[in-house]
């Protein structure tokens, strides 16, 4: 228990994009804390807000009625000043300033690359995976995703509706820079035509206008294409399908709709376990870490091997759901 003793004071902070569940994060970290006579303080606005020095006290009543909403409470931010190695050292002082010996961050790879520089300067920090993209290949699931791929599958539905009453190609982009996770878990749940993935898109456009012609010829009135933001270009694809095909062609971009509502009972429940989880790994005296899910079960990693890991969507996915197509 000596480990434990160290600890007297640790804050929590979210960082980078938002995405539902990160309340019911920010509440496992601070109830977990308080529980065990840990003072806890929340860090507005990410690093940005470390710098800035907004840190205020947190009691259990701070985060009573916050499981249920979208975002964080304790907003987010991006901060160029935090990449240097003065704003590190500096972020690192006002923690001892601040007397606080540990760091909950949650949010994505750049949030663990900040915590992992506080770590080097004397900071016990842990990063708890949040974000919508579920590219965070230390991890199989990150905060944000279940309720953002509701979110996508469910505004898919209802286009696709309209998209059948007017006999249209539809072009549906959905967020994903890098990767296609929430595209591939959309399109083969809503039953589309075609799934574009950053991961292995050609840029083969000719192909989509052919499954277009073909899908008409054995009499499919309507076309859906779940396309990536990392692939973009969403209303130029549907003016070239329209002037190939003739058929009216539709770009909708789904964007920011994907990050809020009120987060799935899954986002909840594993946020709790992993921000309480993060609070356990600071007691054992314990640093640089991140915080997981492997076969269903929290795990921890050592933050700089978490970042040299690779992740890519199972190969197993991807012949699904080109299995499943009309053809």
């Amino acid at each position: 228990m000596s480990a434990d003793r160290k600890i007297k004071k640790i804050g929590v902070l979210t960082s980078g994009g938002d995405a539902p569940g990160m309340n019911a994060a920010i509440r496992a970290v601070v109830r977990s804390g308080l529980s065990q006579g840990i003072q806890v303080v929340g860090i507005e606005r990410g690093y940005a807000g470390l710098l800035n020095e907004e840190i205020h006290e947190m009691k259990s009543s701070d985060v009573s009625d916050i499981i249920q909403r979208g975002g964080t409470i304790l907003y987010t931010a991006r901060c160029m000043e935090f990449m240097t190695e003065e704003g590190q050292a500096e972020g690192a002082e006002i923690c001892r300033k601040h007397g606080i010996d540990g760091i909950v961050v949650i949010g994505g790879d750049g949030s663990y690359r900040g915590a992992g520089k506080l770590a080097m300067h004397g900071i016990n920090t842990i990063g708890v995976p949040g974000t919508i993209d579920l590219d965070i290949a230390s991890t199989e699931y990150s905060i944000g995703f279940d309720t953002a791929v509701n979110t996508a599958m469910e505004a898919i539905d209802k286009i696709r509706d309209t998209s059948s009453s007017h006999e249209r190609c539809s072009v549906i982009e959905v967020m994903g820079r890098s990767a296609g996770y929430i595209a591939i878990c959309c399109g083969i749940a809503t039953g589309s035509d075609d799934i574009l993935l950053p991961e292995n898109y050609d840029g083969n456009e000719q192909a989509i206008i052919d499954h277009v012609l073909n899908n008409r010829k054995v009499g499919k009135k309507h076309h859906l294409i779940i396309n990536a933001e990392g692939i973009g270009h969403s209303a130029t694809l549907a003016k070239h399908i329209e002037e190939a095909t003739g058929v009216e062609s539709r770009a909708t971009i789904l964007g920011y709709l994907q990050r809020g509502g009120s987060p799935s009972c899954r986002d909840r429940f594993l946020a709790s376990l992993m921000g309480s989880a993060a609070v356990d790994l600071l007691l054992k005296g314990k640093s640089n870490r991140v915080v997981g899910l492997k076969s269903g079960k929290v795990v921890d990693y050592d933050l700089d091997e978490a970042l040299k890991m690779e992740k890519t969507i199972p190969n197993d996915w991807i012949r699904i759901s080109q299995l499943l197509l009309r053809r």
